[in-house]
């Protein structure tokens, strides 16, 4: 029986959500996973796994790892898009900011008038 050769496992195939025979792609059944996980134990359930597993894995390999693979990340993402694109992306970066900053500051203003509205209202 060596000779035989085993048949191979099937892959998961895609196919569509209206799929007659009621078959969901792998995409369709983890998106389906997460949304019963998030459901059931709230969307800060992955926060704290994902922080329990940070945790891990610096008590693994140590709090350098991270600087090593962001290092490493860099320095693909200096080689595939050139370093003119972390000056974009820091300007951009810069703007949203600012933008976020100006957009508070009207609202602060906002609620600081209708503050001093009600109490003038209040005091007549």
């Amino acid at each position: 029986m060596p000779d035989e050769q085993q048949p191979k496992p099937k892959k998961p195939t895609k196919k569509k959500a209206d799929n007659p025979e009621g078959e969901m792609s792998v995409r369709e059944a983890g998106k389906k996973g997460g949304d019963t996980v998030r459901d059931r134990y709230g969307p800060g359930f992955y926060e704290e796994i994902g922080r329990k597993g940070g945790q891990a894995t610096r008590e693994r390999h140590g709090a350098g790892f991270y600087e090593s693979i962001g290092q490493k990340g860099g320095k693909v993402v200096k080689e595939k898009y050139g370093a003119d694109f972390y000056e974009q992306i820091g300007h951009k970066g810069g703007q949203k900011v600012k933008q976020l900053i100006a957009e508070a500051k009207k609202n602060q203003a906002a609620v600081e008038a209708a503050a001093a509205e009600e109490k003038k209202k209040n005091e007549s």
